[in-house]
Formats: C-alpha cells, sequence, structure tokens
C-alpha cells in the first residue's frame, strides 16, 4: 500500500513534467523558426539593397554616394546573415535535439502493458472449476501467472528505477539547452562585434555625417517652404484670379509652358475642349497629358503661322497652322497675358530664333526693332551719328545714294500708316454682287472695262493666303522696300496685337491679280498685271511674300499724275516662291501676247492643260488645277 501510493506520487511528478516540457519545447522551437527567419530575412534584405543601383529612377541625381553605400551595407548584411545561420544551426544542435531527446527518452512509460498481461493471466486463473480439476490446463495458467509476475516485477523495478533517475535527469535537461543557447548567442556576438565595431566604425562615422547633413538640408527647404507658404497666404485673392494679372505682356520669350485649353472634334460638327499641359521643347510644342511622366511632341513651330482666331463660346483663342496648311490646331489661354504671350513665343519660335547664338538677345532686339518701326522718327530724342538727315528725305533725290544698303527711311515714310485689312464696302459689296459693276479699291488702282471673260486666259493659278497689311512706300523698283515693309507690317501686328487674319484667294492670271473672298467669290480688289513693279518672297520665311503696285496721285493737279507706289504684304499656305513663279510667268505671257512668235514659242516650252491654259500646281483652295471652270474661282462681278 505505501509503495502503491509512493508511485502515484513520482508518476504525478512525472506527468507534470511532461507537460512542462512540451510546453518549453514549444518556446524553444518559436525562438529557433524566429532565428532561422531572421537569416532568410537578412539574405533578402542583402539582396534588395544591391538593387537600388538597378532602378531606372527619374530623379536619379546625387545617387551614386547613396548606391556605393548601400553596396558596402549589403555586404556587410550578408556577413551577418552567415552569422545568423550559424547561430541557427547552433540552436537546433545545442538547444532543440537534446530537449527532444529528454523528452522521447525519459519521459515515456513502458511498464503499463505488462501490468495488463498479468492482470489478464490471474483473470484466467480465478475461473478455475472447483469440482473438476484438469491438471494440465491448472499448470498451463500456474505458469503463465507466474511468467506475467516475473515480467511485472522487472518491469516494476526498472520503472521504478526510472522515475528515480528522472528526478536527476530533469535537473540536467532543463540546464543543457540553455547552455547550449547562450553559448551560441555569445559566439555569434564575438562575432558579430569583430565585424561591425572594428571594420565599419569609420564608415558608419561617415554614413552618420551624410544623414546628418542631408538632414541639415531637408530642414532648411522646409523651412524655406513654410516662408513660402506663409507669404502665399498673406497674398490678396485677386492674385489668384485670372485675367487679372498686373506683369506687362512678355514678347520677346522663346520658352513658355503652362495649361492650355485644345479643341477636339467629337464628331462631324461637335467639338469638347480638354485641358492639358503644354511646353515648348526647342522648335517643337510638347504636350503632356493627365498621368504621364514626360511630354510628347505635338507639332514642329519651325516656320508654322500662329494667328488670334475667333469662337463663338471661347475667349482667348489662338490657331497654330503647320507649313504646308495641313495640320492645324485651336488652342485657348486662361487669360489675356497668356494669350498675348503664347502668341508671340510660338512666333518667335517659328522664325527659329533659338536656333541662334544668343536667342534671348536676338529676341529682344527684335522687339526692339519693332517697336521703333511704328514709331515716328520724331519721337526719337537723339539721331545716330549716321542716319540720314531728314531734310534730304524730302527731295527727290533720295534714290541717288551711294550707299549699296538703302536706309528704312529711304524705303518708307516714317509713320506710314498700315492698312491690316481689306474691307469692302456695303455698296461695292452689292454692286459686285450685280453684274457690270465695277469697283475702286482703296489705293486708287481701278480695274479696266473688260467683261468677265477676259479673266479667262493663258494662266489662272489660285493661291490660299492671308492678307497681313499694306502701305504706301517710296520706290517700286527694289525688292528692298518689299522686305521692309514685311518687317514693319509684322512689327507693328505684334506691338498692336493684331494677330487675327482673313483667308483669301489670290487669283493670277496674265492679266491681273485679284483677291477673291472665299466664301462669297467676290473680289476684294485687284490689280494689273502692269500695275505690280516688283514681287519676292521672304528670305527666311518662305511662306511670306508681297508685291508692289504703281498708281498715280492726282493730289498736286498735275494732269499725268504723280507716281504713288503701295506694298502689299501675304502670308501663304505655301511656299512665296511659287507665287512670285507664277506672277513673273504672267508677265512673260503678257509681253509674249504683243509678239506672236514669242507666244507660240512660249507655248512649246511650258505644258497646257486640255483647255489650253499653263499647267502648273494643283490650285490650294479645293478647287480645280489651273485650267479649272473660271465660274468657280472668279466672283460674280
Amino acid at each position: 500500500m505505501f509503495t502503491r501510493s509512493l508511485l502515484s506520487v513520482f508518476e504525478e511528478d512525472a506527468g507534470t513534467l511532461t507537460d512542462y516540457t512540451n510546453q518549453l519545447l514549444q518556446s524553444m522551437q518559436r525562438v529557433y523558426g524566429a532565428q532561422s527567419e531572421m537569416g532568410l530575412a537578412t539574405e533578402q534584405l542583402s539582396r534588395q539593397l544591391l538593387e537600388y543601383e538597378k532602378q531606372n529612377f527619374a530623379l536619379g541625381k546625387g545617387d551614386e554616394e547613396v548606391i556605393s553605400t548601400l553596396q558596402q551595407f549589403a555586404k556587410t548584411v550578408g556577413e551577418l546573415n552567415t552569422l545568423h545561420s550559424e547561430l541557427a544551426t547552433q540552436m537546433a544542435d545545442r538547444m532543440i535535439f537534446p530537449m527532444i531527446q529528454f523528452r522521447e527518452k525519459d519521459l515515456t512509460g513502458r511498464h503499463k502493458h505488462l501490468l495488463i498481461k498479468h492482470e489478464a493471466a490471474m483473470v484466467k486463473y480465478s475461473r478455475l472449476p472447483k469440482k473438476k480439476e484438469n491438471e494440465k490446463v491448472k499448470a498451463e495458467l500456474v505458469g503463465e501467472v507466474a511468467y506475467s509476475r516475473r515480467k511485472q516485477h522487472q518491469a516494476s523495478m526498472q520503472y521504478y528505477c526510472a522515475l528515480n533517475a528522472l528526478q536527476y535527469r530533469k535537473r540536467v535537461a532543463m540546464l543543457e539547452p540553455m547552455l547550449g543557447y547562450t553559448q551560441a548567442q555569445i559566439n555569434f556576438y564575438k562575432k558579430g562585434i569583430d565585424l561591425v565595431s572594428k571594420k565599419m566604425d569609420s564608415f558608419l562615422g561617415s554614413v552618420s555625417s551624410m544623414t546628418q547633413n542631408i538632414q541639415a538640408q531637408l530642414d532648411s527647404e522646409a523651412e524655406a517652404m513654410r516662408m513660402t507658404q506663409r507669404e502665399l497666404l498673406s497674398m490678396e485673392d485677386t492674385v489668384y484670379m485670372p485675367d487679372r494679372d498686373p506683369a506687362p505682356v512678355n514678347r520677346t520669350l522663346i520658352q513658355k509652358a503652362g495649361y492650355l485649353n485644345i479643341r477636339n472634334k467629337t464628331g462631324l460638327v461637335t467639338t469638347a475642349w480638354d485641358r492639358l499641359y503644354f511646353f515648348t521643347q526647342g522648335g517643337n510644342l510638347m504636350c503632356q497629358p493627365r498621368g504621364a511622366v514626360a511630354g510628347g511632341m505635338v507639332l514642329d513651330l519651325d516656320n508654322s503661322s500662329v494667328m488670334a482666331v475667333e469662337c463663338e463660346d471661347r475667349r482667348y483663342c489662338f490657331q497654330i497652322t503647320s507649313p504646308n496648311g495641313k495640320t492645324s490646331m485651336i488652342l485657348q489661354a486662361e487669360s489675356k497675358r497668356e494669350y498675348e504671350e503664347w502668341i508671340c513665343t510660338l512666333n518667335n519660335i517659328s522664325r527659329q530664333i533659338y536656333l541662334t547664338d544668343n536667342p534671348e538677345a536676338v529676341a529682344i532686339r527684335l522687339n526692339q526693332t519693332a517697336i521703333q518701326a511704328v514709331t515716328p522718327i520724331t519721337s526719337f530724342e537723339k539721331r545716330g551719328e549716321g542716319s540720314p538727315n531728314p531734310d534730304r528725305l524730302e527731295n527727290k533725290e533720295y534714290m541717288h545714294k551711294t550707299s549699296s544698303a538703302p536706309e528704312p527711311e529711304d524705303l518708307i515714310v516714317p509713320g506710314t500708316p498700315i492698312q491690316f485689312d481689306i474691307m469692302l464696302p456695303a455698296s461695292e459689296f452689292q454692286d459686285q454682287n450685280r453684274a457690270g459693276g465695277r469697283r475702286t479699291n482703296p489705293f486708287g488702282e481701278t480695274d479696266d472695262d473688260r467683261s468677265p471673260e477676259s479673266d479667262d486666259s493663258l494662266l489662272q493659278q489660285v493661291f490660299a493666303v492671308r492678307f497681313l497689311g499694306s502701305m504706301a512706300v517710296r520706290s517700286g523698283q527694289t525688292q528692298e522696300v518689299i522686305y521692309e515693309a514685311m518687317r514693319q507690317v509684322l512689327a507693328a501686328r505684334a506691338i498692336h496685337n493684331i494677330f487675327r487674319t482673313t483667308e483669301s484667294h489670290l487669283m493670277v492670271t496674265s492679266s491681273c491679280l485679284r483677291l477673291i473672298d472665299p466664301q462669297t467669290q467676290v473680289t476684294r480688289i485687284g490689280f494689273q498685271l502692269q500695275e505690280v513693279t516688283q514681287f519676292v518672297a521672304h528670305q527666311e520665311n518662305g511662306r511670306l511674300m508681297g508685291f508692289v503696285v504703281e498708281g498715280r496721285d492726282w493730289s498736286e493737279d498735275d494732269e499725268e499724275g504723280e507716281p504713288s507706289f503701295s506694298a502689299f504684304v501675304f502670308e501663304s499656305n505655301t511656299e512665296g516662291d511659287k507665287i512670285c513663279y507664277t506672277i513673273s510667268l504672267g508677265k512673260d505671257i503678257m509681253e509674249a501676247k504683243k509678239d506672236p512668235e514669242a507666244l507660240v514659242q512660249l507655248l512649246k516650252n511650258m505644258p497646257l492643260t486640255n483647255e489650253g491654259k499653263f499647267l502648273l500646281l494643283d490650285n490650294e483652295t479645293g478647287n480645280t488645277a489651273n485650267g479649272g471652270a473660271p465660274d468657280e474661282e472668279e466672283s460674280e462681278a
């Protein structure tokens, strides 16, 4: 009885020890798992640090020091990963394995099955009959009981010894794993100190200094931003209102950026406006859509045309047209200042100022020249020493100058008014819609009496042009007067913010020049070809051309009238040289008509259409080619 009670005490102690051992083993396995994960994590960290160099950062300026520093850190982390892996291996061998061995070897009881066999043998022996005893069966059962008792006695003695030894083994089992864990950690820290402190003291010091400098820069930038925010918050609301910018318009810009509204067609007659960010880069207009990292090219601005346009429901709209006239777009600025600056900037770029050595200076000089072009001479405080004498300009001897390059005052009288549009009076418009009507143009030139069929000549070419301006000039015998007129007309348009132009059709025949309204087919103005004394295209901007027309001035009561000259400047959708060539051909035909043999020779040298007209180019107005029906190209006059 005493033995059984003492055994129950030992078994209860062993059961408690088993539960505690299982929990302790779970904690040790968790530590080992964390250490293994630490090794994998440091390995991944080392690889990720090396990946920084391979990233294509859009703003990677100044990252060279960061890349070299991270590579050094990756090397150190890789060495630490080796230490972590070694520590995990030592934990597995010196902490986890001893505990598992103690649980499997010392806490597993084996005497329970022997006790069950002894109980079964005693049950059989107790069932022997009292009256009819079988000696053989009885002997077998007695032998079985004796065998089971021997085995149970041996097992019990071993079990008792194991329970006694467990009291000593459990002390060792608790201390041995922790001893191995501690020694592994100490070894890890020793190697870590050798790795980090001795090899990296100077490196870590430099990295610390670098981070402090970066933090100081960040603090200064943050303080500057806070100051800017306070200044912005202190401003009045008018600063943020559109079209309230008090700054003057800068007409000398060669690059600009900002938000504009662009008109897109959504159907045959419907349009939609999108607000996008536009900027100029070299000679290109760029656009950056929403969500895009960089912009893309929209249009090549070289030799393009930029002018103001009227939109039914929008203000501050302007149109950009490519040199060939096939591509155009309509944009809208948010204020009048932005509207004028965009037009001036795009026109500066179109003249390829950005390709010069000092584009800003060239733009300023052109702007000053434009101001002088529309400023009367009398408004200047002082003339240069080489300036011509005004008294000399009033006499008619300015054509006898010995200088090879005439002065602007010799070509055009300073302060000469400029006409920017050809307005057809209402009475003349009605007259031209009635057959047989005659009209007088604004400069005094009149059409000769002729029938409508007189325009059906050997040459008939139509060009799409935009009238830029006209002005009286001193001479009609030199091309320099046309160049000066072009300069003054364009400068006056820029100074007075006149950007709008009206498209017309310039018809060139072998007898006259006619400017026709494309909508009504009404002739706005016409000149006889013999009255055109000079014509030329601009040397740099090939789409600019002009001509000089000779008229008569009867203001001095002279019977014959004094000759007067007027220069007309146009912008075409094609090269101005083509228009000049056509005018030259018309003059050749006009002269050849006087000599039948010369006319025949001219007809042989030039290709003709089926209708017998000179074949040049396709009409730009969308009508038929040279030789198209006259009714489609002429007015009803």
